[in-house]
C-alpha cells in the first residue's frame, strides 16, 4: 500500500511540475492543482494508513491511541482543499483578465515568433 501511495504522490508532483513549465496558463494552472493534490494526499498519509480500521472508534472509554488514525492531518487537508478551491477560482479569474487584455493565454502574454 505504501509502494502505491508513494507511486501515486510522485507521479502527481511530477506531472504538475511538468505542466507548470509548459507555455500556457491553462497548463500551469492545472500543474499547480495536480501538485496541490500531491500535497494533499501527502499530508494525509501521514496521519497513517490503516486499511479496514475507521479514522475514530466509538464506544466507552478511549482507545488505544496507536490503533486510530490522526486526525490532525485530516483536518491540515480538509482545510487545505477550501483554501485551494478558493485560489484556483482567483487563478481562473486573473486567467481570463490578461486572456482579454493581451489576446494570449501564452504566459509571456505574447505569441511565440515561427
Amino acid at each position: 500500500m505504501e509502494i502505491v501511495i508513494a507511486l501515486a504522490i510522485g507521479i502527481l508532483f511530477g506531472a504538475g511540475i511538468w505542466l507548470i513549465l509548459r507555455p500556457r496558463t491553462f497548463q500551469v494552472l492545472i500543474g499547480l492543482l495536480l501538485m496541490s493534490y500531491a500535497v494533499n494526499l501527502f499530508i494525509s498519509v501521514m496521519g497513517r494508513l490503516w486499511v479496514d480500521r475507521p479514522p475514530l472508534v466509538p464506544g466507552k472509554g478511549l482507545p488505544d491511541p496507536a490503533t486510530v488514525a490522526d486526525p490532525l492531518p485530516q483536518a491540515l487537508v480538509l482545510t487545505a482543499i477550501v483554501i485551494g478551491f478558493a485560489t484556483t477560482a482567483l487563478y481562473l479569474v486573473v486567467m481570463i483578465g490578461a486572456r482579454g487584455l493581451t489576446g494570449t493565454d501564452h504566459v509571456d502574454g505574447q505569441e511565440p515568433e515561427q
